[in-house]
């Protein structure tokens, strides 16, 4: 029978690399050639070839156009169904995402997908927590064991024959898509083939990378979880404005077929707004989104943990079952042989005694209720204490009343 064991690297393969704990065979060379050079390219053309502002303009289209095939395709439509697009809308998009040369639609999707399913898990193929720069970049430049990432059903992007068009010719559209266009435009219409070259093609080509890796990457860092703190994911602008408005990622985990990243009126989500603005043509449409109820639901279960977290680091004084109970005769033995300054409010005792030459009636007051029920005066029957009044009170909780007070020891008005 053939082992199930993995196969163990040889050769030139087997090769250990100093200061880090992988083998020459464990790298991904493609990955690492690519991600190395185009920066090193991209510098050298800043530092050798004028930026025309034509071919700047149409840079920064293509960089958006690029970013969009990403997050408007790859990411809300493919990976997450979050809402129904045209054949012309979907072609563009695959087309897009294939000029970021960010892999297939299908790959991206399938890794993404675990992703969410196995969130900071051993089977997230890119967990936040093992560090940003794993996150970032350092799962693409070691090959993949597949074995360890978490299943996930991709049916629907292999029976898409959008995707599966893209799988196959993949190269060949990344080629086109991300060299050869964005090379072409700039040299055909203005003469500029250096500047396309250099700045649409790669250094573009750059910017997208790490702008979209860092939703991986920053979203899972930097911001706040207003909706869920268990995992890494995180909500801010800075990241929004990176990512093509991806920065609201808390969320997005949380509701995560939602066409929507950013619900709020000051949120930045661009995506967004091509995808609800597509629906207006005609060319998106069925735009999945969470009930109001429910995203409130979420964010005030969240809140209420934040307080109960504070509400822990305060003292509230002792609750009821650490209190001794006393009868009413033994309450009244404490304030008349012991001379304790003990009164009653809702069946606890409290001890004023520290207290008498601090409440802002008076000591007379108090002392003219020692040994009696002041719980009708505490309420509005005098004076209805604010909020203030009734934590501090808390605090001087000594004891519980097992037993019913008299009508005579009960102080209803001044």
């Amino acid at each position: 029978m053939p082992s199930s064991a993995p196969k163990q690297p040889r050769g030139l393969a087997a090769v250990k690399l100093p200061f880090l704990p992988l083998t020459l065979g464990e790298i991904n060379w493609v990955h690492l050639i690519m991600l190395s050079i185009t920066p090193l390219i991209a510098l050298y053309g800043f530092l050798t070839v004028p930026l025309l502002f034509k071919t700047f303009v149409f840079a920064f289209l293509y960089y958006n156009f690029s970013g969009f095939g990403i997050t408007v395709g790859y990411h809300r439509y493919w990976s997450h169904r979050s809402y129904e697009a045209s054949r012309p809308f979907q072609f563009v998009m695959a087309l897009a995402g294939a000029s970021a040369v960010q892999g297939s639609i299908r790959w991206w999707s399938r890794g993404h997908r675990a992703h969410h399913r196995y969130t900071d898990t051993p089977k997230d193929p890119y967990s936040a927590r093992k560090g940003v720069f794993w996150s970032h970049l350092g799962w693409l430049l070691v090959k993949t064991d597949y074995s360890t990432v978490g299943r996930v059903d991709i049916s629907d992007l292999n029976s898409d024959p959008v995707v599966m068009w893209q799988n196959r010719n993949y190269a060949l559209i990344a080629v086109l898509m991300s060299l050869v266009i964005p090379t072409a435009v700039p040299g055909l219409l203005w003469g500029d083939w250096a500047g396309g070259y250099f700045y649409a093609a790669v250094a573009r080509q750059v910017f997208v990378h790490h702008a979209t890796f860092c939703v991986n990457s920053l979203a899972h860092w930097l911001g706040d979880a207003p909706y869920d703190d268990r995992h890494t994911p995180r909500d801010n602008i800075i990241t929004a404005l990176i990512t093509f408005g991806e920065g609201y990622h808390n969320f997005h985990h949380e509701f995560p077929s939602d066409y929507r990243n950013a619900i709020g009126a000051l949120q930045y989500d661009p995506s967004k707004w091509i995808i609800y603005l597509s629906s207006l043509i005609g060319q998106t449409w069925a735009l999945q989104t969470f009930s109001q109820n429910e995203i409130e639901k979420g964010r005030l279960t969240m809140a209420q943990k934040l307080l109960d977290r504070k509400r822990a680091q305060l003292k509230w004084g002792p609750s009821d079952a650490e209190l001794p109970s006393y009868t009413f005769e033994q309450f009244q033995r404490m304030c008349r042989d012991e001379g304790r300054m003990l009164f009653v409010i809702d069946n606890g005792i409290y001890d004023v005694a520290d207290f008498l030459d601090k409440h802002p009636g008076g000591r007379g007051f108090l002392k003219a209720s020692i040994g009696k029920d002041v719980t009708v005066s505490f309420n509005g029957g005098v004076y209805d204490h604010h909020n203030a009044a009734r934590n501090l009170a808390s605090m001087m909780r000594v004891g519980l009343l097992k037993d019913s007070v008299p009508e005579q020891f009960v102080a209803r008005e001044e």
